[in-house]
């Protein structure tokens, strides 16, 4: 199995992604600690991993919470004896607004949760990364950082300060054996799209299927990426078969965006 033997810690775990990767990386044979404020998913999730024979544990956790944070590791290693992968997927959305529109408080709310976030996960994983002699880390980027789109301005900042710290991480843990590297998701075919296109339809007066067509007709691939097919992408930079791969920014979004 693809991550046999690995421990890995998902941050900001809800009913799409988060979860998805965290079922998907157990099948793998990874050993899981699910981390959200809420306990309502990640309890589920992992009664459910466990129920399938996986190894799963469930901590509530604020990222923005540097003693939530330590709580949380000081548990995974309890239970499972070290941590070898993390995926910082905890984000805060500071509105729809035009970027000078964004009230600065949403906008440092969202900076807070993604990045310093992000940056108190891996502060605290490193440790145990390095005593392992190996370690993953890997970011959850946002399409709207390579194409920008308007009303996600304040989510773009704080996701596009996430891309450099991938990028700086990755330089310097390199020499520990700690690889850093970024999924960067486009439209996701879960829950949260599921909201929008129920919105934006009865917004326009059309259906649910007329909306979808629309946005699974930008992509090559004719489809809305769903969670779990998604999720594959971030596994394989978990895995020992990306052992060369770092500093790297993988897009997974169905063609929408091809880099030149």
């Amino acid at each position: 199995m693809m991550l046999a033997d690995e421990v890995v810690v998902v941050s900001g775990v809800g009913a799409g992604l988060g979860a998805r990767l965290a079922e998907r990386a157990a099948a793998e044979g990874a050993k899981v600690v699910l981390a959200a404020r809420s306990t309502e998913v990640i309890d589920r999730e992992a009664e459910k991993i466990t129920a399938d024979g996986g190894a799963a544990l469930a901590v509530p956790c604020d990222v923005r919470e540097p003693e939530d944070v330590s709580r949380l590791v000081d548990a995974a290693v309890d239970r499972f004896g070290m941590i070898t992968g993390l995926v910082n997927s905890a984000y805060g959305h500071p509105g729809f607004a035009d970027l000078l529109d964004t009230p600065e408080k949403a906008i440092r709310r969202a900076m807070d949760i993604i990045l310093f976030g992000a940056l108190n996960m891996s502060r605290a994983v490193v440790p145990h990364m390095r005593a392992a002699g190996r370690g993953s880390i890997v970011n959850i980027g946002s399409m709207t950082t390579r194409k920008p789109m308007r009303g996600e301005g304040g989510y773009a900042a704080a996701k596009g300060a996430l891309s450099a710290a991938t990028r700086s991480l990755a330089l310097e843990l390199g020499e520990h054996g700690i690889r850093v590297n970024q999924a960067v998701m486009g439209w996701l075919d879960g829950p949260g799209v599921r909201f929008y296109l129920r919105m934006t339809a009865e917004q326009r007066g059309v259906t649910e299927q007329d909306v979808h067509d629309e946005i699974a007709a930008r992509n090559p691939l004719g489809r809305i990426p769903p969670d779990e097919a998604c999720a594959g992408a971030v596994l394989y930079l978990l895995s020992r078969h990306s052992s060369e791969v770092t500093g790297a920014t993988l897009d997974v979004n169905g063609g929408e965006y091809m880099p030149s």
